[in-house]
């Protein structure tokens, strides 16, 4: 047997549902390209797109928008859990623990059997859970700062919606139009760490609320969806373009991440990343009282700059991330935020590979590659060394 480090390139499944080539920079969900989504689509078709492999009829996307419009409010015992946790938990650490208590609201065990036996219940906790998603996160920004959440409204887009709930206002219609084409963006990526954890999870029938928890969890890593928290971080230390240079290199000469940068799939620019950048641009120059960038942007673009510079020779550049953690950021959105907007998105993807897992079920068991100690005989307790207790008292005191 060979051992493949992060099963890196090993087919773990087969998928209708999206579609990478790293050479190109190419991502398409259900065979439509990604850019061409992202600039006439919504959020609302896309995720019926993942959902079902077709694009939708105008009465079918209507009655899905109604449904998840009709669904937006969580129950007040929801509530009461999001109320008793501390105020400094994360955002993603409390969708993770209040999507997986929503399995005591939508609980499943005579369905799970696999395959499509009980399609409604399938339909229908489909839409609660990514109904509920962008409820949670918006209600959460307000509770963990000691406020009281906003209710949702049924007049308004997915987008819309959100937007309302977190700044209490009238949502811009540009700025609306820009978060829906990132939820687009984010919405499905093939079999990422998080996808895979849903696909593990699922592949043992738990409940679908538990399914989505656990992919939470996974995405909740800086090394997966918290890398854009982290490319704020990073460019706010950086603080002008002019240090952009100085910054990377130093980062480069001692072996450090550098935030954004880099995707394991793709050997050119992300092209999420691009249609990220240039959308953003766009609107960020038409917002501009100055008719310029902001310094943040403008530092950004410095960076990429300088990462060619060094790393493009290594198909290391700009990845999804990179952009995203800018654009949240310009619109008024804190940092800590960030990734559970990604998981808002991405329960889209998540929910239609947990559907398509359940059409052929067959539970995840990999093999490994032992090498640990051989044959070993017991000893009585008196006849032992420190061993473990000789370690574990080292860990407990390193000067012993």
């Amino acid at each position: 047997m060979q051992y493949i480090p992060g099963l890196a390139g090993v087919p773990a499944t087969e998928s209708k549902i999206s579609y990478i080539d790293g050479q190109k920079g190419l991502l398409t969900y259900r065979g439509y390209n990604i850019m061409e989504l992202a600039e006439k689509s919504s959020f609302e078709e896309t995720t019926l797109l993942l959902l079902f492999g077709e694009l939708p009829t105008r009465d079918e996307l209507n009655d899905f928008d109604q449904q998840l419009r009709a669904n937006r409010r969580v129950k007040y015992n929801i509530r009461e859990i999001m109320k008793n946790l501390p105020e400094t938990t994360h955002p993603m650490h409390m969708l993770q623990v209040v999507v997986a208590s929503l399995a005591s609201f939508y609980p499943s065990t005579e369905y799970m059997k696999g395959g499509t036996e009980n399609q409604d219940y399938i339909n229908d906790v489909t839409v609660k859970i990514i109904a509920h998603m962008a409820t949670l996160v918006a209600q959460w920004e307000h509770m963990r700062n000691g406020y009281d959440p906003i209710e949702p409204r049924k007049d308004l887009t997915y987008a819309e919606n959100f937007l309302y709930m977190v700044t209490g206002e009238e949502p811009d219609p540009d700025w609306a139009r820009l978060l829906d084409a990132c939820l687009i963006l984010h919405a499905e990526h093939t079999i990422n760490a998080s996808t895979f954890t849903t696909m593990v999870t699922g592949s043992t029938l738990a409940n679908p609320c538990s399914v989505i928890s656990s992919a939470i969890a996974s995405l909740s890593g800086p090394l997966h969806g918290g890398a854009n928290q982290m490319v704020i971080e990073m460019l706010e230390k950086i603080g002008r373009p002019e240090n952009a240079r100085a910054f990377i290199e130093d980062r480069l000469a001692n072996k450090k991440v550098i935030w954004g940068m880099g995707h394991r799939e793709y050997k050119t620019k992300d092209p999420r990343a691009t249609i990220l950048q240039q959308l953003s641009e766009k609107l960020l120059l038409k917002k501009s009282e100055s008719g310029e960038l902001s310094q943040m942007f403008e530092t950004a673009l410095e960076v990429e700059r300088v990462c060619e510079e060094h790393l493009g020779h290594k198909g290391v550049y700009p990845n999804v991330d990179f952009y995203s953690g800018i654009l949240y950021k310009e619109m008024g959105f804190d940092p800590k935020m960030f990734t559970s907007i990604f998981a808002v998105a991405r329960s889209a993807g998540w929910m239609a590979h947990w559907r398509e897992q359940l059409q052929n079920n067959k539970i995840f068991r990999p093999t490994q590659v032992y090498t640990g100690a051989g044959n070993s005989c017991y000893l009585s307790l008196d006849q032992r060394s420190d061993g473990i207790r000789g370690v574990l008292s080292k860990q407990n005191n390193p000067d012993a």
